[in-house]
């Protein structure tokens, strides 16, 4: 396998349809890849904004995201270095609450298996909210998973949504930041690192 596989699949990612009669703003598949990639970001879905510009993370849970990473954004966005493939690659609309929806089930099970062995440089795998943290860390309550994020599989790190709806949690969860944030901006530093490239 070599980088010309994963371009034919991420192409076919980037065409996918099988959601289109259920998303409210159509198909517009966001992903980010490449076989030299160290660091892989699994998020939920695209928001309004990411539909509209096709940019990942391009948002004010994006500016928290890197934040909390302490990557700057050209390295953030540098394809070369970070991979960004979330549990569904649709904006997949709001619910009544004025949240979004849920990524659209079928997309992880379909693109990820096809996709991300086809990036066998990545070192460090963000697992960001609820959704990607039940699909690969497995059952539990979020705040949990996160917590232990010392006790997680080798190269995963589990981390909320870095959504407004956060910013009480992390006030009730001082540890987050004296703790996780240190551990977790070392962690990155070192999958990114030039030398690692």
């Amino acid at each position: 396998m070599d980088g010309a596989d994963l371009d034919r699949v991420a192409a076919a990612a980037r065409a996918c349809t099988l959601c289109a009669d259920a998303l409210p703003l159509g198909p517009r598949p966001v992903l980010r890849v490449s076989a030299t990639a160290r660091l892989l970001i699994v998020g939920q879905a695209p928001g309004t904004r990411v539909h509209a510009t096709g940019i990942p993370w391009n948002d004010p849970s994006g500016v928290r995201l890197r934040g909390w990473t302490g990557l700057d954004d050209a390295t953030f966005y540098d394809v070369a270095r970070v991979a960004i493939v979330p549990m569904g690659m649709c904006y997949p609309g709001v619910l009544p609450n004025g949240g979004d929806r849920p990524p659209m089930p079928i997309c992880a099970p379909t693109w990820h298996p096809r996709l991300l062995p086809l990036m066998p440089d990545i070192r460090l795998t963000l697992v960001v909210g609820s959704y990607a943290i039940a699909r690969m860390l497995g059952k539990g309550a979020m705040t949990a998973h996160v917590a232990g994020f010392r006790a997680a599989p080798a190269g995963m790190f589990p981390l909320p949504h870095p959504s407004w709806r956060t910013i009480g949690w992390e006030k009730r969860n001082p540890w987050f930041g004296e703790d996780l944030l240190p551990a977790l901006r070392a962690a990155v530093a070192e999958a990114v690192a030039p030398d690692n490239c």
